[in-house]
């Protein structure tokens, strides 16, 4: 994920996110997005629940006192260059895309007036862009788009689509443990080994910033990386046989663990305060 990003900052979940609790990830979402200045954009492309979600998010945005929040349902690729539309995502200091369906972001908002003006506004120094399972898929430039779980690694089984581009180098995969997904993960990195892998489990996040991040949440993030593999059987291989790969590297994250992204290194809790990270 190497984003050469020194302006703004991403919170990144896993889906099945809290928003009627503690609300740790939206709470920090907020924050970063001014507080109780925030001016807060939802992106519900991905949902087949515009409605729901619009109700859900706002709720849950308000109660964490955002000055403003508006919602955009982009349901038609033309959605994505009304003016309207585009003036709410100047204004924000915040956008933040909703779970759903990844492969509705790809068809109904890459190459759009909107997803320019995202890249444009990704690089001032305040702003922030966050988004859970499918939302947090299309942060970076390849995403899965399609890919069985709960099995053992496996050539075809995932179908990968170019993302919005903000994060480069990596491939995000959500809901990672609760649905067994370490198989479609690798099988996505099989393919293209120069990138690596970032798992996110359920209710749990990346706030990532100039190039680190540290993890909030309940539960985990898994970092996989098949740059270094000395073996992976794909020329032999048809679609639906097991993969076979050596040498896999495999780190797991919980809640305060922070992570460099330039030199791909874990940063020890106790260290986080030293190297100025984010905090939580």
């Amino acid at each position: 994920m190497s984003s050469n990003q020194t302006h703004g900052s991403f919170v990144i979940a896993g889906g099945a996110i809290d928003m009627d609790r503690d609300c740790l990830i939206l709470r920090k979402f907020v924050e970063l997005a001014g507080g109780r200045s925030a001016r807060i954009v939802v992106m519900t492309v991905a949902t087949a629940r515009p409605r729901e979600a619009r109700e859900e998010y706002t709720q849950a945005f308000k109660r964490l006192d955002a000055d403003r929040v508006r919602v955009i349902d982009t349901a038609k690729r033309e959605d994505a260059n009304d003016s309207r539309a585009l003036d709410d995502v100047k204004d924000a200091t915040g956008v933040f895309f909703t779970g759903g369906d990844q492969d509705r972001i790809y068809k109904l908002i890459k190459d759009t007036e909107i997803d320019a003006l995202l890249h444009q506004r990704y690089n001032e120094p305040d702003f922030v862009i966050g988004g859970t399972s499918a939302g947090a898929h299309a942060m970076s430039n390849m995403m899965i788009v399609e890919g069985s779980s709960n099995g053992n690694p496996r050539y075809g089984i995932s179908k990968l689509d170019p993302g919005l581009g903000f994060l480069q180098g990596v491939i995000i995969d959500s809901h990672f443990d609760q649905r067994g997904r370490l198989g479609r993960l690798l099988s996505a990195l099989a393919l293209q080994p120069h990138m690596w892998g970032l798992g996110l489990d359920e209710n749990t996040a990346v706030v990532v910033k100039d190039n680190q991040f540290i993890v909030i949440g309940e539960n985990a993030v898994n970092i996989v990386d098949v740059s270094q593999t000395s073996h992976i059987n794909l020329q032999r291989l048809r679609r639906g046989e097991g993969l076979a790969l050596w040498g896999v590297k495999l780190d797991i994250l919980p809640h305060g663990y922070g992570f460099d992204i330039e030199n791909q290194m874990p940063i020890l809790e106790e260290n986080l305060l030293k190297r100025e990270l984010i905090k939580i």
